[in-house]
């Protein structure tokens, strides 16, 4: 960046002081990440893309908002945006994380680069009118960049509201969620009926079902792809605590058991986005390197899956 015979503007200072403060707080290898650029992908049928790794809260932002906790949840977040990232998902059903992430992204200066994405999580038109604009007041936000029907909960209802708010430009796009194989079948009639722009869904090295049928039918509609709990609730880690990346990882610049996993998921064509959730700071630093230099190819991807189906099997 140019600084001489000009002033910068607000984003550009934002952005320098980033870099900078980095240097202070990441080690050599983060600190590249910050200075690398992390892999984007288009959303289907826009000219927008998203960075592939995001920030998830559930379980991880429901705490008690002490003077301790949120110092290092600011820093968590200014390294999130420092790194690149730029959407972050939460949920009503996920207690106080709504009212924890407006205080962040205010402490944090992230706004100007947040892709806002939250759900609806009720029965009723009204009563998810209410939630929906409750959701807005603890973010802090104008408008949700995307708002999700969780877990398809009166799906229906829901989707009419969202649709007419889009349409008058309440809201930039409409989506819905499953997890931990729910309702799968629904879900595919519905993707194959509704004009979604998202679909949230759980999938990792371990739980592949959604390759089946799901991934394809996005693919198809074009319908972006945000994946959940991507190292099977910690279950992965756990198969592979004391064991050595195999020396091949490097070939897709993979550092650590959590890249392993991250690049998986974000290597399939039809994924837009993996939302990771984590409150430490080094883990989430980790999270996003995973967005950062080659990524797995097919026969890779084959390779991957035999390595981790014999220490889990």
């Amino acid at each position: 960046m140019n600084i001489n015979k000009r002033w910068l503007n607000r984003r550009e200072f934002i952005t320098l002081m980033n870099v900078a403060l980095a240097s202070f707080i990441l080690a050599p290898w983060q600190l590249k990440a910050a200075n690398s650029t992390i892999l984007r992908k288009i959303i289907p049928g826009t000219s927008e893309s998203l960075p592939v790794i995001g920030l998830g809260s559930s379980r991880t932002f429901d705490v008690n908002p002490n003077a301790a906790v949120m110092t290092e949840f600011v820093a968590l977040m200014r390294d999130f945006f420092t790194l690149g990232g730029e959407l972050i998902d939460s949920s009503p059903m996920y207690g106080a994380a709504e009212q924890i992430i407006g205080k962040l992204l205010t402490q944090s200066g992230g706004r100007d680069r947040l892709f806002a994405a939250t759900k609806v999580w009720t029965n009723g038109e009204q009563a998810g009118i209410q939630q929906m604009e409750s959701s807005a007041k603890k973010w802090g936000v104008d408008r949700f960049d995307l708002i999700q029907i969780h877990n398809l909960r009166d799906w229906q209802t829901q989707l009419k509201t969202l649709k007419a708010w889009k349409s008058e430009g309440k809201l930039r796009y409409l989506g819905i969620t499953t997890s931990h194989g729910r309702n799968h079948r629904e879900l595919e009639t519905i993707l194959r009926q509704e004009p979604f722009d998202f679909v949230q869904l759980s999938y990792n090295i371990e739980d592949r079902t959604i390759e089946n049928r799901l991934l394809p039918i996005a693919a198809d509609r074009g319908i972006a792809v945000l994946v959940n709990r991507p190292y099977q609730r910690g279950s992965l880690f756990r198969a592979v605590k004391g064991k050595p990346l195999p020396e091949w990882a490097a070939e897709f610049d993979c550092q650590s058991w959590g890249q392993f996993f991250l690049k998986y998921i974000v290597s399939h064509p039809a994924v837009t986005c993996v939302i990771p959730a984590t409150t430490k700071r080094h883990h989430l630093q980790d999270n996003m390197a995973a967005g950062i230099g080659r990524q797995p190819d097919a026969t890779q991807r084959k390779d991957m899956e035999k390595f981790i189906s014999k220490l889990l099997y």
